[in-house]
């Protein structure tokens, strides 16, 4: 079992989406967080120590992460997904880019629908 961090600013829309959709794909086990210090769920050294690959929304983010948590980070993969803040919860055209852009790090493919 691998265990994917989805990180955003704000832990409201892009990594809570990414945590939903995939969090029935066999092999991983998901969570989430926002990098700001008011997200709803705040990243941490715990979140980081737990993930074995961080998966990030923007550059800006991955940057956050290698910054304040290095000590954390102990070689771990972060992969920038490249998605910017211009979708809604679960927004379906979001969906469909976490999708695209997740395939190649899944052990399997997420759940249609």
């Amino acid at each position: 079992m691998r265990n994917f961090l989805f990180v955003c600013s704000q832990n409201k829309l892009r990594s809570p989406t990414a945590e939903q959709i995939f969090a029935d794909v066999e092999g991983i086990e998901v969570s989430s967080a926002g990098t700001n210090h008011d997200a709803e769920n705040p990243l941490t050294d715990e979140l980081v120590d737990w993930a074995d690959t961080i998966f990030v929304m923007e550059r800006a983010h991955r940057n956050k992460v290698q910054r304040h948590f290095r000590r954390s980070l102990n070689g771990k993969r972060i992969v920038c997904l490249e998605i910017p803040d211009d979708y809604d919860f679960m927004q379906p055209e979001l969906v469909a880019l976490l999708k695209a852009r997740m395939a190649r790090h899944l052990p399997v493919a997420p759940p249609v629908g």
